[in-house]
């Protein structure tokens, strides 16, 4: 649900990004920036999608809790400290094992 007055989808997702970033940098996640001066945490681009179903919010989330394994951050979903995966592992909606190695066979999670 969208913030009462507001529907300027790019300028809350520049603020999230921003806020997290500087969260991450923090603790002290080591950033690199390109060579437009950016931090590589974050794609350039970003599309809006309404969630349709079940299915598809499933999807959604395992592409979020897989980027940190796919982008070699991590060799493990676990080990992303900055995941909501503990929660749904706490939960017990996930395995804690949920996903394997990164070098091993962990599914396809494309963009």
């Amino acid at each position: 649900m969208l913030p009462e007055n507001d529907a300027n989808y790019s300028a809350r997702w520049k603020a999230i990004k921003s806020k997290f970033t500087r969260l991450v940098i923090k603790e002290g996640v080591l950033l690199k920036k390109n060579k437009k001066g950016e931090y590589n945490l974050w794609q350039r681009r970003f599309w809006e999608h309404q969630i349709r179903d079940d299915l598809d919010l499933q999807r959604h989330v395992d592409y979020i809790h897989f980027n940190p394994v796919k982008h070699g951050y991590v060799a493990q979903v676990i080990d992303w400290k900055y995941s909501s995966f503990h929660n749904y592992a706490n939960k017990k909606y996930l395995k804690k094992d949920w996903c394997g190695l990164a070098n091993g066979d962990a599914g396809e999670f494309g963009e």
